[in-house]
This record gives C-alpha cells, structure tokens and sequence, in this order.
C-alpha cells in the first residue's frame, strides 16, 4: 500500500505542486489547508489531471485538536509541512503575527507528530535564514540567524526548535529545505502561483503586469551593489523545487537525524533581467518604476546547491527560459488565477 504523506499546506503555490509530484512517485497524500492563501480548485485541478482523487482536510494548524483527529484518523509515515505566513514585507508590519501562526502551528504539529510517533518530516525553509549574506554563493555553512524581517526569523526560529527537537528524540529524522525564489508553474498551465491580492512576491507581479492585471511593476531601490543596481536573486523552476522534496523523502529512510539542504540554481539574476526575460516569454511590454528600497530587502542572494546534488542526487534542470515560458503559459491560461475559468 503506498505510503501516506501529510501535506501542511498542500493547496498553496508549492505544496500543491509537490502534491503532483508525491502521486507520480507513487506515495498518497493527504492535504491540510486553512486556505488563508490558498484555494480548493488547485487541489481539483491536480485531481483532474492526474485523473484521481486527493484527501483533503480544511484545517488550521493553530487548532490542535483538530490535527489531533486527523492523526488518529491516519497512520502517515511522513509530513511535509508548507503551511505559513510568507511575505517579507508584511511580516515587517506584522511581526507578532506572523510569529503566533507560523511558531505556534509548527510546535502544534511537532507535538501531535511526537504523540502519534512520526518522527520523519520534510520542512519549507527559506533562504531567509541566511539574512544579509557574508558570502556568495551560499552554502548550508553559511551562519544563520541574522535575519533581516520576521518572517526569515520565524523560519530559523522553526529549524532550530526541529534540530532541538531531533536531539532530544533520536529516533527522528527531519530534512530543513533552504529554499531560493520559486517560480514558474506546472507545464500544464493548470496549476501555478496565484496571489490573494496584490502579489508580494517579484514573478507573479511581472505577470500580472504582461497579461493586463496590473499596470506597472514597482522596482524597489535601484542603487544596490549588482551589475545593474536591481536585487539579485536565485529562482528556481517549482517543478525541480517539487521534484527536491521527494528526493529528501526519500533520504528519510536513511535515519539521517536532522539535514539542511539549499534548494536553489547557483546562479542569481536581477530584477531588470527578470523583467526582460518575461517580456520575451510573454511578447508582451512590461512597464515599470523605480520604487524606494524595500525594508528587510538584500542586495544578492543566490546558493551553492552543491550538497543536494552530492547527497540527495538532486540537482536543478530548467533554465530561465522555461521557467518564465511555463509562468507565461499559467498566468495566461488563467488571466485572474484560478476562478477565470479558461484553464479548466
């Protein structure tokens, strides 16, 4: 029977897509979602096009017992857990917010995981943690800690209370997974990264702005130390991002106790460049202004992805190009997300 995966925040923008890449490598799993920033018909698309059905769960992760019925409902042999706040910027404004619901739905899970003995869990980091870097590319030896806003701080705060917690209880294994700036969408253009609201994040904006959903894109600071004053970043495919969690699934069952992984490219990219690279995925003008800096924002950022590659076997395949091609295909299939209707 395959194995059954708990999903945290499986109908948001990455989990979602490494809900599809969880039945194609034969496991079942079962989804949570409060569907704060997330909506049920990405979980239905998958099901429509996978041509199968999904368990999912509308459920808080600050509501205890409700997880505490869930887990007695199943005998899950590992969690991924997406479920949280995730815009640096209204973290900013936000800061106790976003400590009560990621700090305290992350112990909340540890505790319920801990009582019903599943001890294997995969965890969405972020690159974040690093804060302002000391050094490019970034490897996992980088010092952590030194966070810039609270939600980079929330997701240290979580890595080291599942490092302590893995110290304390042998028998668990727990892979932290350093994210770099996903984007792109699934090659269907059925799923993909679809904001409530303004996007606070780059790519899905720049999208927004080609397909006619807003009219200019606001370019925080243009006066950082890169090749053209614009902040660096690494975007990875969501796809190969996906495609990272099951290879650290799967190392679960070494009994490696706890890991840090980067999950990135290696290469850093500009705003600017970002922009010109989606204006020739979409055909399409992207307009746009110099804003001031944002705060919490750094200059460059982009990771050494060696240690997966060496321990994982797993390493990034699509380039720019895809990437931007495949989030023209979903934002332009579904020009208001996923209620416009011409996708489905």
């Amino acid at each position: 029977m395959a194995e059954k995966v708990l999903v945290t925040g499986g109908g948001g923008y990455i989990g979602s897509h490494c809900v599809v890449e969880l039945i194609e490598a034969g496991y079942h799993p079962v989804v949570v979602d409060n569907f704060s920033n997330a909506v049920r018909e990405s979980i239905r698309r998958i099901e429509k096009f996978l041509d199968t059905s999904i368990e999912f769960h509308e459920l808080d992760l600050l509501d205890q017992p409700g997880l505490e019925k869930l887990f007695k409902k199943h005998s899950f042999s590992a969690v991924m857990h997406f479920a949280g706040l995730k815009a640096v910027g209204e973290s900013v404004e936000q800061p106790l917010r976003y400590y009560r619901v990621n700090l305290t739905a992350s112990m909340n899970l540890l505790e319920v995981m801990q009582a019903h003995k599943v001890h294997n869990l995969v965890f969405s980091s972020s690159a974040t943690v690093y804060g302002d870097p000391q050094r490019l590319p970034i490897d996992e030896r980088h010092p952590v800690g030194g966070c810039t806003n609270p939600y980079g701080q929330s997701k240290y705060f979580i890595e080291e209370m599942i490092k302590d917690h893995c110290k304390a209880e042998k028998d668990w294994n727990a892979m932290l997974l350093r994210y770099f700036n996903p984007i792109g969408a699934h090659s269907s253009g059925l799923i993909g990264e679809d904001p409530q609201g303004i996007p606070n994040n780059l790519l899905p904006y720049v999208a927004q702005v080609a397909v006619g959903r807003r009219e200019c894109l606001s370019v925080y600071g243009n006066d950082y130390d890169t090749l053209d004053g614009t902040g660096v970043r690494d975007y990875i495919h969501v796809v190969d991002l996906a495609k990272g969690h099951i290879a650290a699934l799967k190392k679960l069952k070494d009994g490696c106790g706890c890991k840090v992984y980067n999950l990135g490219t290696g290469t850093g990219y500009s705003v600017l460049q970002m922009v010109k690279a989606m204006e020739k995925a979409s055909g399409k003008e992207i307009k746009y202004k110099i804003a001031p800096r944002r705060e919490g924002d750094i200059a460059s950022c982009y990771a050494d992805p060696r240690l997966a590659d060496k321990e994982l076997g797993w390493k990034a395949k699509f380039d720019l190009e895809r990437m931007c091609e495949d989030l023209w295909r979903w934002q332009s299939k579904n020009p208001t997300g996923f209620f416009d209707g011409t996708a489905s």
